[in-house]
């Protein structure tokens, strides 16, 4: 017997008010971050490449820790809505993470001279997008959705631990990519540019998780509904071959 379908919740007040706030936020730090610092004196206007790359990863961890507790509280409670924000934080988080490494090969190339090298930030960032695409097909190819939420929180669960080791590595391994950036370790000509689009990138995303999970509450609702259409199919199929 198929569970009841699942409440699909009111779109928040809130939500277009973000969404506008958000993208308003984001072309606003753009913008000052372009034009308020000055180039690098070695990189150039390049180096402002920061402003998105820095951010989005960031914002790709914040979304993983997401999927890790929301994971963690589907085990516990088997509550759908527990494994839907998971699964919306997880694709938002593994657009970033491509992001992070396509800006990242971008940044890379004049500077190391290549596009991409088997460093372990690199390295530790891509096996972080494996997993977390792996889990995206997972979800994807699984119908069952019971089956489904499980093995999909395990992988996420799984997933968010690497990263620490993507955060870290560039402290516990030789690497060539430099220390973790933050307003600190920046110039202070760029710091308020990154704070500033740091905000803006979270504010976007906490948007697209909101938008994604209303989605994912509504594709659930239509398999249910498909669930219980099949199984009354089954049923009067069956009380027409008891009645012959």
């Amino acid at each position: 017997m198929p569970r009841l379908a699942l409440k699909l919740d009111s779109q928040p007040r809130w939500l277009v008010p973000l969404g506008i706030a958000a993208f308003v936020s984001l072309a606003a730090a753009q913008a000052f971050g372009l034009l308020a610092s000055p180039p690098d004196r070695d990189m150039g206007h390049l180096q402002k490449i920061m402003y998105v790359h820095v951010p989005a990863a960031w914002s790709a961890f914040i979304c993983f820790l997401v999927v890790f507790i929301e994971s963690v509280r589907y085990l516990w409670t088997t509550e759908e809505r527990h494994d839907l924000i998971a699964a919306s934080a997880a694709e938002v988080g593994a657009i970033l993470t491509a992001l992070t490494l396509m800006l990242g090969s971008i940044w890379g190339r004049p500077t190391w001279g290549v596009w991409w090298t088997w460093d372990a930030r690199l390295t530790s960032t891509a096996v972080l997008l494996v997993i977390f695409v792996g889990y995206l097909a997972l979800r994807a190819f699984t119908e069952d959705p019971d089956r489904r939420a499980k093995w999909s929180a395990a992988i996420g669960i799984l997933g968010a631990l690497n990263v620490p080791i993507v955060y870290m590595s560039v402290k516990w391994w030789r690497t060539l990519h430099q220390l973790q950036s933050s307003p600190r370790t920046v110039d202070p000509s760029y710091a308020w540019g990154l704070r500033l689009n740091g905000i803006a990138v979270l504010l976007v995303v906490v948007y697209f998780i909101a938008r994604r999970y209303r989605i994912a509450q509504a594709e659930r609702a239509v398999e249910q509904a498909a669930e219980v259409e099949a199984l009354t199919v089954v049923e009067a199929e069956t009380l027409e071959e008891i009645h012959v």
